[in-house]
């Protein structure tokens, strides 16, 4: 990270912009080898340097010495976008001539950014760029992945820190071998391995990963919030970022990390505002960069498992047993990807089925014959992808029309891309191969040698979790005038009928791809997303 070398990363702050900064932190005076920041730490502030010198150093880790990223000098400041997220600190702030300091902590941070557009800016750019140039440095190595390439887990661990946006390393692995790993009491049983600061933790999982990070939910005492978001994909999103901006404490939560099935979109061509596409990952990162600068409180994975009103309030229970108390809650949980009923199947989503075309997939079959399957939009934008990037596509339609399901100008794209064959009226009916995919049976064509099926065959709405809820009968959540007779007989004491998106029980509110009669598609789901704030807002004010 060269601070010194680029204004955005470490920008020299003006005199009126000092002054209003440093009028939020308290000073202290500092003497070479103090601490003003230390990796591992929990809760750590913004280190605006009045004078003196600060180096930004990575630790020590096993089989690696230090390395020291940058040095920071006067009227500049040493902090990185973990100070939005509640991640811990990842470097080190080291004192290296004395001077003073001034501290400003997470929560002066958000009310500066909260009421001062110009340093809110200033901030949010330098914190991203910095995010960005630590991406190939030595700090990757400060969160290290190691796995199989052929391993499921290990490509979860890749898309958690990719979604979250995570500075890391991830070194990929032929089955059964170890790599520089050998010789060091690891077995290729242990894989995947995530090293955090150097330190080995064996079958780790996002969970995991995202605990010892500090990125899982910790409640502070009493707290009840205004607004819980349950999916962060489109509609959560707008949701959080739209209750936040408007003064509502929100939390967002999703079983995964940001993104839903958009995040796993290669490319968005009729999003508004965008007239030459963007790709999902794109889209979701700025959007999520978008939330933590209106002070959302973003935890992935943690998954809610249940919803229980509580007299006035609503208690969310996460898959770990802790409670989220809310005034108001938005489901936005999806839908889950649906399979082909076919034998091997789970064996190969270890190895070769995917439900994503993104550049994390695209890695794994990179110049190869693969075979999508589905006859909608995300499956023709998948075909287009990976066509792109030098795969032989064969893309399997159930329908004998492509143009039933799928945009006009994805059809005609199709049909003019040489490395796409198209087979309507098609099903895969069988799997082959050794420890990964071989070969894709399909019954108008036969066998086809393919490294990857990519499974684009729509979802089922993740709604089990919610037994109370007026859902219909494929599960998919009723909301406003849609709700059954029967359902709205306890509204009666409310003296009022369910307000736009909200469900059956009062002050749940249902947006996006879960809520029954929405429209499939990502610009909807931000429009239900917003929209069903302002109901939330009818109803905290009804209450």
């Amino acid at each position: 990270m060269e601070a010194e070398k680029n204004p955005v990363i470490s920008p020299t702050l003006t005199d009126a912009q000092w002054e209003r900064l440093a009028a939020a932190g308290t000073p202290q005076d500092v003497q070479p080898g103090d601490l003003v920041f230390q990796a591992g730490q929990s809760d750590y502030d913004l280190i605006l340097i009045e004078s003196g010198e600060v180096e930004i150093v990575r630790d020590a880790m096993r089989w690696v010495g230090e390395a020291v990223i940058t040095t920071m000098g006067p009227r500049t400041f040493a902090g990185e976008l973990g100070l939005l997220n509640g991640q811990s600190a990842f470097l080190t702030a080291r004192v290296t001539q004395p001077g003073r300091v001034i501290r400003v902590s997470r929560t002066q941070l958000r009310d500066v950014m909260n009421e001062d557009d110009e340093l809110c800016d200033l901030i949010l750019h330098a914190l991203w760029a910095r995010r960005e140039s630590l991406r190939s440095g030595p700090a990757a190595m400060t969160l290290k992945f190691v796995g199989s390439t052929t391993s499921n887990e290990f490509l979860a661990l890749r898309r958690f820190a990719e979604r979250l946006d995570l500075v890391h390393a991830a070194v990929a692995l032929p089955p059964g071998e170890l790599g520089t790993l050998a010789g060091h009491d690891f077995t290729a049983a242990d894989l995947p391995i995530a090293f955090i600061q150097g330190e080995p933790i064996p079958h780790a999982t996002p969970g995991i990963v995202a605990e010892q990070l500090g990125l899982s939910y910790q409640a502070q005492a009493d707290e009840v919030v205004d607004l819980v978001v349950v999916g962060g994909g489109p509609a959560g999103l707008a949701a959080a970022i739209y209750g936040a901006s408007e003064g509502l404490s929100t939390v967002l939560l999703d079983a995964v990390a940001p993104g839903g099935q958009a995040a796993s979109t290669s490319r968005i061509e009729n999003f508004l505002g965008f007239p030459f596409g963007v790709s999902g990952a794109d889209l979701i990162g700025q959007a999520t960069l978008q939330a933590l600068k209106f002070g959302v409180r973003v935890y992935a994975p943690c998954e809610a498992v249940g919803l229980e009103p509580v007299g006035r309030e609503l208690d969310v229970t996460l898959s770990d047993g802790r409670l989220i108390r809310a005034r108001t809650a938005i489901i936005t949980s999806g839908a889950a990807y649906r399979s082909l009923d076919l034998e091997r199947w789970e064996d190969f989503e270890r190895a070769g089925i995917y439900y994503a075309a993104t550049p994390l997939e695209l890695r794994q079959v990179a110049g190869s014959r693969v075979v999508v399957v589905g006859g909608a939009n995300s499956a023709g934008q998948a075909a287009l992808y990976l066509a792109a990037n030098g795969c032989a596509v064969d893309l399997v339609v159930r329908g004998t029309d492509i143009r039933t399901r799928m945009s006009s100008y994805l059809a005609d794209r199709l049909g003019e891309e040489p490395r796409v064959r198209i087979h309507t009226g098609a099903s895969v009916v069988g799997l082959d191969g050794a420890e990964s995919l071989e070969t894709v049976r399909i019954d108008s064509v036969g066998d086809v040698s393919a490294r990857g099926l990519f499974c684009f065959i729509g979802a089922d709405p993740a709604t089990s979790w919610l037994p109370t809820l007026d859902r219909d009968a494929e599960g998919f959540i009723r909301t406003g005038t849609d709700i059954a007779v029967q359902s709205l007989q306890r509204w009666q004491g409310l003296g009022r009928e369910p307000f736009p998106f909200e469900t059956s029980t009062p002050r749940v509110f249902a947006a996006g791809d879960v809520r029954r009669g929405s429209m499939k598609r990502v610009a909807a789901a931000v429009g239900e997303g917003s929209s069903a704030v302002a109901s939330v807002h009818r109803a905290l004010a009804s209450v």
